[in-house]
């Protein structure tokens, strides 16, 4: 994700889509401006999506005489508002993309930077003890039931893991049933695996012949998401259109279930500059941050974002248009 141009509607959106998914996140600065509303905005949008690696590269090092005391007042002044964040992992490099430096190997213009290039920083960065391994969650996508007489009686249940890991043999209760069995076999399009695991995309067969269907969750029966209507929630909102409103009614998509509901109450709306709380915020308008409370048609089967960005996301879409038109983060539910 780079960012250090003015924003827009569109861009906005695509950030907020792509940080959802991202193990990092690239804040690019230009050198002869230094942080900029954008930058703040987009360091915030990151580590509200809980991105967990941060890199600060402050561009056109060239067009500033490769100044290092240019470089330390970018990177006191981003080290300083990144505190007021919940950064678990921040790198500040000083690049130029014109010239390479400090791109794909270590620049010479610079000998006072001790740090690693660019490149050398993505490729090493440990991404992979960030995934929640400990909380098994399965959101069913799609119930596979063969109409033919070699596969009669087979019947898996696809989808992506979304936290944990399965194997075969292991005791799995499925919500908001509650019924309990053991996994049969864990299944990809190349046959059988040992096991699955995030962000794989499996089919899973059980033991016992029960009821599933698409939105359901597989999980441990010892270890259950929350299953909540009344959800309190970060947001973005993306609609130039119209405002969110206190009691306005959308479909919310939370995993691989769809559900209505209805904004009960707006708690604050963000300023990210300054992260100041305007308790006295009546509405949400394009490219606004704020806390709201959702009440669903029918219960969620989630996590807090900050546990898990699979469980814990949603979107709002707007019922008449088909449009997305926010963003959510699941931070408390009941």
């Amino acid at each position: 994700i780079i960012a250090d141009t003015p924003g827009h509607v569109q861009y906005t959106r695509n950030m907020v889509t792509g940080a959802s998914t991202a193990d990092l996140a690239l804040v690019l600065v230009d050198a002869r401006k230094g942080i900029v509303e954008q930058s703040r905005r987009h360091a915030f949008l990151a580590t509200l999506l809980q991105v967990p690696h941060l890199v600060l590269c402050v561009n056109k090092m060239d067009l500033v005489g490769y100044s290092q005391e240019v470089y330390q007042q970018i990177h006191d002044e981003f080290t300083a508002f990144a505190a007021k964040l919940r950064v678990p992992d921040l790198t500040t490099i000083p690049v130029s993309a014109l010239a390479g430096d400090n791109v794909a190997t270590r620049s010479e213009n610079m000998p006072w930077y001790d740090g690693p290039s660019l490149l050398h920083h993505l490729e090493n960065v440990h991404v992979a003890s960030d995934r929640n391994l400990i909380d098994v969650r399965f959101p069913v996508q799609y119930v596979i039931r063969p109409q033919s007489d070699d596969w009669h009686d087979y019947r898996g249940y696809a989808g992506t893991v979304a936290g944990g890991s399965i194997r075969k043999g292991d005791d799995v209760m499925v919500l908001p049933s509650g019924f309990t069995t053991k996994v049969k076999a864990v299944e990809t399009a190349d046959g059988e695996v040992p096991e699955a695991f995030p962000p794989m995309s499996v089919t899973l067969r059980l033991e016992d012949d029960i009821d599933v269907s698409r939105g359901d969750m597989i999980c441990r029966p010892h270890n259950q998401p929350r299953v909540a209507q009344d959800v309190d929630a970060m947001i973005c909102w993306m609609d130039e259109s119209a405002g969110l409103r206190v009691g306005g009614k959308y479909a919310i998509k939370h995993t691989t279930r769809t559900a209505r509901t209805i904004v009960k109450d707006l708690s604050y709306r963000l300023d990210v500059n300054t992260l100041h709380r305007d308790e006295d915020a009546s509405s949400l308008r394009l490219n606004d941050i704020g806390r709201v409370r959702l009440r669903t048609t029918m219960p969620l089967l989630c996590d807090d974002y900050s546990r898990n960005r699979a469980t814990g996301g949603f979107i709002l879409i707007d019922e008449a248009t088909n449009k997305t038109v926010a963003a959510g983060m699941i931070t408390d539910a009941a």
